[in-house]
């Protein structure tokens, strides 16, 4: 019989973790925000020391709010581009190896992204000195693109290693999952728990040429434990990770979605849909629509898409083995 499922329980999880599973659904809205908060309050202490510094000259003609657009432009244009570095610092992240690809790589996201921001900027710039009946000079485009290019890459090269390190350690508030490796199981030996060594050691006496994946090991700030596979409700991809869903809390993965589904096939996952995957275990109703795509919802009420390119395979996945 089916253990009846605690909906107050299942709700004060999720309480408890709405924040992290709030900011974990879309990483780079909250990401951007955060930056629009500091990049507008930076930019605009920066317009205000200026207008302070001519405002002493008593030949000053500059009018109170062009440092104001200066800066201004400055900081939209930044916040244009800034999810395109946030996707370039996700697909290139600081790492040891290859020091020479990724010098490359970040000089030419670097540069590409001082070019926009500077068309931008100037565009911005010259829209509101029209509109004024005034002209806006940019200067020397050679001397004024290095002067520009020196500001902007050492706020690029700040911004990358700012988001890595607050990535870091988003990662590992939130738990982050990995593959249990022979070597890693080794090594967790004198670390791990004695019910948890048992289960590793379980793990280690079966067959090497196939071993199902049963484990995955979290780590959480200081901890690591393990989550078995039969606890993960369902996969979502989410860029170079596969977020696992488990009794309202989310573990991040480093995988592809088509990758890990082919680790866990053989354990009652199937793929539903191009960024979804779930357990057939907690698969509660069916629904669907005339398109042909439809929504599976769980014994947890989480209501996950259905394909209609995978609804085959699907419905196939649940029938019993013979």
């Amino acid at each position: 019989m089916t253990k009846p499922v605690d909906v107050e329980t299942i709700g004060a999880r999720r309480d408890q973790q709405w924040w992290v599973e709030t900011i974990s659904q879309r990483p780079l809205l909250y990401a951007w925000l955060v930056y629009a908060v500091f990049i507008l309050l930076n930019n605009s202490i920066e317009a205000n020391t200026v207008w302070l510094e001519h405002s002493r000259d008593p030949l000053n003609t500059l009018d109170w709010w062009e440092p104001w657009l200066w800066e201004i432009s400055s900081a939209f244009s930044t916040l244009l581009l800034a999810p395109l570095l946030f996707l370039s610092f996700d697909r290139q992240p600081l790492r040891f190896g290859q020091p020479l690809q990724q010098c490359i790589w970040h000089f030419g996201v670097s540069l590409l992204f001082c070019l926009a921001h500077v068309a931008l900027m100037v565009a911005m710039r010259e829209l509101v000195y029209g509109w004024t009946g005034d002209d806006y000079h940019f200067g020397p485009i050679a001397r004024e693109l290095w002067y520009e290019y020196r500001k902007d890459v050492w706020g690029y090269l700040n911004l990358l290693v700012t988001y890595q390190l607050i990535a870091m350690v988003w990662r590992r508030l939130r738990g982050e999952a990995s593959v249990l490796a022979a070597a890693e199981t080794d090594g967790l030996q004198n670390d791990l728990t004695d019910a948890t060594q048992d289960v590793l050691h379980s793990q280690s006496q079966k067959e090497p040429q196939f071993r199902p994946l049963q484990h995955l090991l979290v780590k959480k700030l200081d901890k690591e434990f393990l989550l078995e596979v039969s606890a993960i409700e369902y996969l979502e991809a989410c860029g170079n990770y596969v977020n696992l869903h488990s009794q309202g809390r989310i573990y991040p993965l480093r995988s592809t979605l088509a990758n890990l589904i082919e680790q866990l096939g053989t354990q009652g996952f199937s793929r539903v849909h191009r960024s979804f995957a779930v357990n057939h275990a907690v698969v509660a109703e069916l629904s669907y629509e005339p398109s042909g795509d439809g929504e599976i919802r769980l014994k947890s009420g989480v209501t996950v898409p259905l394909s209609r390119r995978y609804k085959d395979e699907f419905r196939a996945g649940l029938l019993p083995v013979r």
